[in-house]
């Protein structure tokens, strides 16, 4: 399951395209940029979060530009949070702000990622 978690976190991310010429295409590209906050966010929290984690949080971020790239991205990143097993939701919650960077959304399977601008 951990592998089919990570490939799905791949493909969301950063998969197939290159985040620094702007707009997320698909789930892949999100998956894949996120698939490297995995095994944090199954653990406590304890220690900080990997960098190359916060490196796809940042690009993902960077290349969410329009609130149609925003909303994608979230009802990628809230099906990959509600499929995945042992994700600790509440870490998830709180990533992307250890990482420094501030999303419109808290990472949960529950977000109405239609209310996201």
């Amino acid at each position: 399951m951990s592998l089919k978690l990570a490939c799905v976190v791949v493909l969301c991310l950063v998969a197939g395209v290159n985040l620094s010429q702007g707009a997320i295409t698909t789930c892949g590209q999100i998956t894949s940029a996120l698939a490297p906050c995995i095994a944090y966010l199954r653990g406590n929290g304890a220690g900080s979060v990997p960098g190359n984690c916060c490196s796809g949080i940042k690009s993902l971020n960077s290349a969410a530009q329009t609130t149609a790239d925003r909303q994608a991205s979230c009802s990628c990143v809230k099906t990959v949070a509600g499929t995945v097993s042992g994700i600790n939701l509440s870490l998830a919650s709180s990533i992307a702000g250890k990482c420094g960077v501030n999303i419109p959304y808290k990472i949960s399977p529950k977000i109405d990622c239609n209310s996201v601008k």
